[in-house]
């Protein structure tokens, strides 16, 4: 009806073709975006059952509820696309995830999540979402049950309160700043973000299984090559990116590695259990290749696909080099952890959005502490 007014008024004031022609094509480009617009808003509100808002108080209880479903229902005729995220909404998100990161411990399985979702791209494949990377898939269901992301449902559970909140953010950059800012908070060097990825809008854009690097392959450094070197990233970054092993733990009944619980991890902090690479494992620091350089301790853990990073000529350099020298890590980390955060995402606006305001000078935060980790020490 907007078109055929718009053509009667226009072909009366000028009686001309063409003016007729340029009208028609404002009413067209006016109604797609509308409905544009109708099918943005509406993504958000279907994608998961999460939570009711948190509340405003300062001191927040984030509370997990089961997730029932990992799905949306995409519409059959128009697909359902994200917009680029609200820089506002991701300022007030990140804050959420510190009050997060600090009442529950999480810091490593959110990083695990933003690695997870980007890990899967493919520089060989030109074409998104087909060629993974960091879209928002690891929502979805089907993806969330590959082997590799075992337990990572979890994380969805803890940040959906966030997402529910906070519903102007795509998953797709949600997953990114919780995982940089778990590092952040953990001490870690602070990582050159970008945000406005875009989220694919249905399960059957997830990447086929198999993307993502294994524990304990055959040839352990052939392996991280052909899967890093598949998402365009090179030995050195391969060797500093391993280095956020120094965060976490690895607990048998999801990944297959590691011990039921160690002297480290038989109090916590958070969930008892699983056996960590580092002493302090919620702490961001060199340590995970000190460790592994030493091995003195049994109740350490080092997987083949770490204990290779001393062992083959290239990656020892670098392994070596950070052993040494956290600062070299930290700048090499920062700038791996950016690249890979932004692999295969498609950004609107295409140069992305920057939350941080450079122009102003603020004071460092105190770096996160967890609090009395085990030790194995007897107590008094």
């Amino acid at each position: 009806m907007a078109a055929e007014r718009l053509s009667a008024s226009s072909m009366a004031c000028i009686g001309a073709s063409a003016a007729f022609a340029s009208s028609l094509r404002r009413a067209s480009a006016r109604s797609a975006l509308h409905l544009s617009s109708f099918h943005r808003s509406s993504d958000f509100r279907s994608l998961l059952v999460v939570p009711p808002p948190l509340r405003s108080s300062r001191h927040r209880s984030f509370q997990v509820r089961p997730l029932h479903r990992c799905a949306i229902r995409a519409s059959s005729s128009v697909p359902a696309v994200a917009a680029a995220s609200d820089p506002a909404q991701l300022r007030g998100a990140r804050e959420d995830i510190k009050e997060l990161l600090r009442s529950t411990f999480c810091h490593p399985i959110l990083v695990r999540l933003g690695w997870h979702d980007s890990g899967t791209y493919d520089k060989n494949i030109e074409e998104w979402p087909q060629r993974g990377g960091a879209n928002g898939s690891l929502r979805f269901e089907v993806e969330l049950k590959h082997a590799a992301n075992a337990g990572l449902v979890n994380a969805l559970k803890l940040i959906n309160p966030i997402k529910e909140k906070y519903s102007g953010i795509t998953y797709a950059d949600l997953f990114q700043l919780a995982s940089a800012t778990a590092i952040e908070d953990a001490g870690g060097p602070k990582i050159p973000m970008k945000y406005g990825r875009v989220d694919v809008s249905g399960p059957e854009e997830c990447p086929p299984e198999g993307k993502l690097p294994a524990a304990g392959p055959p040839s352990p450094a052939a392996h991280l090559r052909d899967v890093f070197y598949r998402m365009g990233l090179d030995d050195k970054e391969i060797v500093a990116l391993s280095g956020a092993h120094t965060l976490g733990r690895s607990r048998p009944e999801r990944s297959g590695w590691g011990k039921p619980v160690t002297k480290y991890t038989k109090d916590g902090p958070g969930a008892p259990g699983g056996q960590s690479w580092t002493v302090q494992w919620l702490k961001f620091d060199n340590s995970y290749f000190k460790d592994i350089k030493e091995r003195k301790d049994e109740d350490l853990l080092v997987l083949p696909t770490d204990a290779v990073l001393f062992e083959d000529p290239s990656f020892k350099i670098y392994a070596e080099k950070y052993a040494e020298d956290e600062d070299a890590f930290f700048k090499d980390y920062a700038e791996a952890h950016a690249k890979l955060s932004n692999l295969g995402a498609k950004f609107d606006p295409p140069e992305g959005i920057n939350i941080d305001d450079d122009s102003k000078s603020t004071p460092t935060p105190e770096p996160f502490v967890a609090a009395k980790y085990s030790s194995g020490e007897k107590k008094a």
